[in-house]
């Protein structure tokens, strides 16, 4: 569970984040922002392409940005919010959730709006069953 100042920041900065984003093709900006373990935010938005197989997305993106920062090997996330501009309803799509569960932790969870209304979802929840490697 998160206090609700890292709820209130997480949405901020993802909403700020989605103000970056580069959507000249669907107008649908996605922000999102990533609080780890360490304490440390991140933020990334989507950057559609033309070729829209190369479209990354903001959870991504902001995945990408903490790895660089923190290691990839080391790196745990502990919350993550997405947002899209007007607060339309915009969960991670599955891709994202995915690399989301490659980094979580058995307590992370991902804030996102629903009909106007935060909600606050674990990630085992949006992703149950997850794929893992077996060693």
């Amino acid at each position: 569970m998160l206090s609700s100042s890292d709820t209130n920041h997480l949405l901020e900065v993802a909403e700020r984040a989605a103000s970056k984003a580069y959507a000249p093709f669907s107008s649908f900006r996605v922000g999102a922002a990533i609080l780890t373990k360490a304490g440390n935010c991140f933020m990334g938005c989507n950057v559609e392409n033309r070729s829209y197989g190369l479209t990354l997305c903001a959870e991504r993106n902001a995945i990408a940005a903490a790895v660089a920062s923190e290691g990839g090997e080391t790196l745990k996330i502990r919350a993550v919010a997405v947002v899209s501009q007007g607060r339309v309803t915009c969960t991670p799509c599955g891709a994202c959730r995915q690399c989301i569960d490659e980094f979580a932790g058995s307590d992370t969870v991902v804030l996102f709006y629903r009909d106007g209304q935060i909600q606050e979802r674990a990630i085992a929840q949006l992703l149950p069953d997850s794929f893992k490697l077996k060693s």
